[in-house]
C-alpha cells in the first residue's frame, strides 16, 4: 500500500528535499551527480534491451516524490538516459549508474531480477528508501561490474547474501542504517573483496561474526569503516598476532558496541597509524586515556564521548594523558562527553591549541570556575559543547574570545544572573553562529538590545528555563528552532519570517493579546507549536490548514473564547493536541476525526458540550492519552471508544456523562495486558536535511492528572495507567469485564450512581495504587477487596 500523500511529505521533509519557497515543482530523484551530469547530457541513445529491463523494474514499484506525483514520470521516453535517476555512458549508451537515493521515496514494490540485465552497470544506489523489510536481494551478487552497491536506510532486513562476496570489483558497499539487517556467521565472504575502499555496515548484528577483525586486517585498500551499533563480538587474541594490518584506513567507527578495553585496545593500535578520524564512543572503555592514542600521528577526531574514562588526578588538562594528541598539527576535535571526569579543568588544556570541537558535556565537575584563561589559545574552536557540567563561565566584561564559534552549548552552566555580554561577540559575525543553547544557565535578566540584530543565521536557539524578561521589539524572528519557555517575556506574539521554521515553543511566560499572528506563519515545515501557559486571548483564528505540517499544537493555559477551529482536522499529521484550559466552548468539530495520527488528546477544563463522539473511538485510533475532564459533556460512553487498545489514560470525570460503563471495557489492551509499548509519547523532532544536520531533539509529552487526590503533572506518562470517570451521572453495576485490567493503577469512580456489590475481584488488581468508589449507591458486603 502507498501510504498517503501527508506521510510522505513529512518524509521528504526530514530529508531536506520539501520545497521550503513552497515554489517551484522539485523533481524526486537526482539526475546524476558531479562529471556524470555532462555525460548524462550528451549520451548517446540508450540501449534497447536496458530500457525494457529498466520499464520491466519500474512496474514492479511505487514510487512518489514529496508532492504525492510519480516519481518515475520521466520512464516514458524513448531515451532512457535522460531518465530520472539513470545514467549512461556516452560513448556505449549502456546504463552506468542507476541511482535512486537521496531524492525519492519508493513507497511499495520489490527489486527484480530485471536488473541484471543491466550488464554494464558499476554504480547502484538504493539509499535513504522503503523496500518494506524486504530481504535484499541475492542476484545482486551477480551483478559483476559493480564497483558502488548502496543499499543503506532502505528498509531491508534479513540475513546478507554471502554471494555479496562475487562482486570481486566493488569498491563501496553500503548496507547501514537497516536496522534488522544481519550477517549469519562469519564475514568470511568480505575478504573476497580486495578492492573494498569504504564498507557502512553500521546498525547490523554482527554478534556471531568472530572474525570480522581478521577480515578487516585482509582488505588492504580499506579507508573507511563503519561498525557502529553492530554488537561486535570481542576481538581474538589470534586476530591481534597477524602482520597483515591495513595501512589504508583514515575512518573507523566501531561506536555503540559496548566494546570493553581489553577486547579492542590491541588490535586498534595496530591498524591505527594512518586514522584521521575514530569514533569509540558508547563502549565501555575504562581507565585514565591511554597514551597510544598518542601515537596516532594522523588522527584529527576522536570522539571518546559516553564511556568510562578517568582522568589523572581529577583534572582535565592539555598536559595529561591528552599532552601527545594536542601536539598534533591537524587534531581538531576532541570528543570526552559523558564519561567520569571530574574535579577541576587545568588552564593548560589550552595546549590543545588547534581545536575546532572541544565537547565535555555530562561530566561533573562540581561548580568549577572557567575564566578566558582557559580559552586564550583556543583560536581556531568553532564549537563549545559543556552542557550538563555544572562549570561556572566567569569572564571579565568587555572580554573578547580569540573564536568564533558556530555551535555554543551551555545548557546547565552558570552564566548568570547578567546576560553574558560575551556572547554579543559571537552573534555579529554572521552567519557563522547556528546554534545557541543558554538554557537553565541563572540568566535573571532583560533581554540587551543587539540580541535583536544579531539573529540571522542562528537556526536554533533554546534560552529556556530562565528568568529572562523582555518584549519582541515588533521584529520578525528568522531561526528554524525557538525555545524561550518558562520565562518572563512579554508584550505581543512575535511574527516568524522563516520559511523553514520547524519548532516555537514561547510556553509559560507572558504574553498577551491575540494569537492571530499564527496566521501568517508561511513556514511549511513547522511541527511544533507551543504557546501554553500564557495570557493569550480572544478566538483562535480558523487558519490551521496553513500549518499543515504540525505534529504537536499545544494552546493549553490561556484565555480563548469561542470553539474549537474547524480547520484543525487539516493537520493530519497531528499527535499531539493540547488545548487544556483554554475556556474553548461549543461542541468538538467533526473535522478533528481526521487526525487520525492522534496519540495524545487533553480538552480538559474547557466549556465543551454535546456527547461524546464516537469517531473519537473510531477513527483515533491511536490514541495512549485522553482526557475530556471538566467539561460539559453529556449522554453515554460510547461503546466505540471501547477501540482504543492503546490508551493508558481515560479521564471523562467531572460531566454530565449517564448511563453504564460498557462491558468492552477491558478491550484496552495497554491496560489489560503487559504490552511492550513505549510508554512515553514523545516526537522526535529533527533536522536532517541539506541545512542543519546537527539538530536532533524530541518534545516529550505532559499532563496534568488528578493522582491521589492531588493535581499533579506528568512530563512523561509512562508508567501510569488509569481511568477517572468521577463527578458524572452513570448508574448501573460495574461491568465484571473491569477485572481484567490488570495493569490498570488508578481507578475513580467515585461521585456517580453506581447500584450493586462492589466487584469481589477488584482486589485482584495487583498493579492497582489508587481505588476510589465513594459516593456512590452500592449495596452489600465488602468482599476481595
Amino acid at each position: 500500500m502507498i501510504e498517503d500523500i501527508t506521510d510522505m511529505k513529512l518524509k521528504f521533509k526530514r530529508w531536506g528535499l520539501v520545497d521550503g519557497g513552497g515554489g517551484g515543482k522539485q523533481k524526486g530523484f537526482k539526475r546524476c551527480g558531479g562529471w556524470l551530469m555532462e555525460k548524462c547530457t550528451d549520451a548517446s541513445q540508450c540501449n534497447e534491451s536496458e530500457r525494457r529491463a529498466l520499464l520491466e523494474f519500474k512496474h514492479s514499484l511505487q514510487a512518489m516524490d514529496f508532492l504525492g506525483d510519480d516519481a518515475l514520470s520521466s520512464w516514458i521516453s524513448e531515451e532512457c538516459c535522460l531518465w530520472d535517476g539513470v545514467c549512461c555512458n556516452s560513448f556505449t549508451g549502456y546504463v552506468e549508474m542507476l541511482d535512486f537515493g537521496y531524492q525519492s521515496l519508493v513507497v511499495a514494490g520489490t527489486v527484480i531480477p530485471s536488473l541484471l540485465k543491466l550488464h554494464h552497470l558499476p554504480s547502484l544506489n538504493f539509499s535513504s528508501n522503503d523496500f518494506n523489510g524486504s530481504p535484499i536481494p541475492e542476484f545482486f551478487g551477480s551483478l559483476k561490474k559493480l564497483k558502488t552497491l548502496d543499499l543503506s536506510n532502505a528498509n531491508f532486513s534479513g540475513p546478507i547474501p554471502s554471494l555479496l562476496g562475487n562482486l570481486s570489483m566493488l569498491e563501496t558497499l553500503r548496507l547501514g542504517g537497516n536496522g534488522r539487517v544481519f550477517n549469519v556467521g562469519k564475514l568470511e565472504w568480505l575478504s573476497h573483496l580486495s578492492r573494498l575502499k569504504e564498507v557502512d555496515l553500521s546498525f547490523t548484528n554482527l554478534s556471531n561474526a568472530n572474525d570480522w577483525s581478521q577480515i578487516i586486517n585482509h582488505l588492504p585498500l580499506l579507508q573507511k569503516l563503519n561498525l557502529r551499533d553492530c554488537d561486535l563480538p570481542s576481538v581474538s587474541s589470534s586476530s591481534v598476532s597477524l602482520t597483515n594490518y591495513s595501512t589504508s584506513l583514515n575512518t573507523l567507527d566501531l561506536s555503540h558496541n559496548n566494546l570493553p578495553s581489553s577486547a579492542i585496545y590491541p588490535w586498534l593500535f595496530n591498524v591505527s597509524s594512518n586514522l584521521v578520524s575514530l569514533d569509540l564512543s558508547s563502549n565501555q572503555l575504562k581507565g585514565p586515556i591511554p597514551d597510544a592514542f598518542g601515537n596516532m600521528m594522523a588522527i584529527q577526531e576522536l570522539y571518546l564521548s559516553d564511556n568510562l574514562f578517568i582522568l589523572a588526578e581529577n583534572q582535565v588538562r592539555g598536559d595529561s594523558g591528552l599532552n601527545e594528541i594536542g601536539k598534533l598539527p591537524d587534531f581538531r576535535v576532541l570528543d570526552l562527553g559523558y564519561n567520569l571526569l571530574n574535579g577541576s579543568i587545568s588552564k593548560s588544556i589550552g595546549q590543545l591549541s588547534n581545536l575546532h570541537v572541544l565537547r565535555l558535556a555530562g561530566n561533573s565537575f562540581d561548580g568549577d570556575v572557567i575564566s578566558e584563561a582557559h580559552f586564550s589559545n583556543f583560536t581556531n574552536l568553532q564549537e563549545l559543547d559543556l552542557p550538563y557540567t555544572s562549570l561556572t563561565l566567569k569572564f571579565n566584561t568587555g572580554w573578547i574570545p580569540p573564536f568564533q564559534l558556530s555551535q555554543i552549548k551551555l545548557c546547565s552552566c552558570k552564566l548568570g544572573p547578567r546576560f553574558p555580554d560575551w556572547l554579543r561577540t559571537q552573534m555579529d559575525f554572521q552567519p557563522v553562529l547556528e546554534y545557541l543553547d543558554i538554557s537553565a544557565s541563572g540568566i535573571s535578566d532583560s533581554l540587551p538590545y543587539w540580541f535583536w540584530d544579531s539573529l540571522h543565521g542562528l537556526n536554533f536557539i533554546n534560552m529556556s528555563f530562565n528568568q529572562i524578561s523582555g518584549t519582541f521589539l515588533n521584529k520578525s524572528i528568522p531561526v528554524r528552532h525557538l525555545d524561550r519557555s518558562s520565562n518572563n517575556f512579554s508584550g505581543p506574539l512575535p511574527s516568524f519570517s522563516s520559511i523553514f521554521l520547524e519548532s516555537i515553543n514561547l510556553s509559560k511566560n507572558k504574553f498577551t493579546g491575540s494569537v492571530s499572528r499564527i496566521c501568517n506563519i508561511t513556514a511549511a515545515l513547522l511541527e511544533l507549536l507551543d504557546l501554553s501557559n500564557n495570557l493569550f486571548s480572544g478566538l483562535v483564528p480558523d487558519c490551521s490548514k496553513r500549518l499543515w505540517s504540525l505534529t504537536a499544537l499545544i494552546l493549553a493555559d490561556n484565555s480563548f473564547t469561542g470553539s474549537l477551529p474547524s480547520s484543525v482536522g487539516f493537520l493530519t499529521p497531528l499527535e499531539m493536541l493540547s488545548l487544556r484550559g483554554s475556556k474553548f466552548s461549543g461542541e468538538l468539530p467533526s473535522s478533528l476525526q481526521n487526525c487520525t495520527k492522534l496519540k495524545f488528546l487533553d480538552l480538559s477544563d474547557n466549556e465543551l458540550s454535546g456527547e461524546v463522539p464516537m469517531w473519537i473511538g473510531q477513527r483515533l485510533s491511536r490514541l495512549v492519552f485522553l482526557t475530556l475532564q471538566r467539561n460539559q459533556f453529556r449522554g453515554r460512553i460510547p461503546h466505540q471508544l471501547c477501540g482504543l487498545k492503546y490508551l493508558q489514560i481515560l479521564d471523562l470525570s467531572v460531566n454530565k456523562i449517564s448511563d453504564t460503563i460498557p462491558p468492552c471495557i477491558n478491550n484496552f489492551t495497554s491496560m489489560a495486558e503487559k504490552v511492550s509499548l513505549d510508554r512515553r509519547i514523545e516526537h522526535h523532532l529533527s533536522d536532517e536535511g541539506i541545512f542543519v544536520s546537527f539538530i536532533q531533539f524530541r518534545y516529550v509529552d505532559e499532563a496534568l492528572f488528578t493522582w491521589k487526590g492531588t493535581k499533579q503533572c506528568y512530563p512523561q506518562l509512562g508508567l501510569l495507567l488509569a481511568i477517572d470517570l468521577s463527578c458524572n451521572k452513570l448508574t448501573g453495576e460495574i461491568p465484571e469485564e473491569l477485572n481484567r485490567l490488570q495493569e490498570l493503577v488508578a481507578l475513580n469512580l467515585s461521585r456517580n450512581f453506581f447500584t450493586g456489590k462492589i466487584l469481589q475481584k477488584i482486589g485482584h488488581l495487583r498493579q492497582l495504587e489508587v481505588l476510589d468508589l465513594s459516593r456512590n449507591k452500592f449495596s452489600g458486603n465488602i468482599v476481595g477487596v
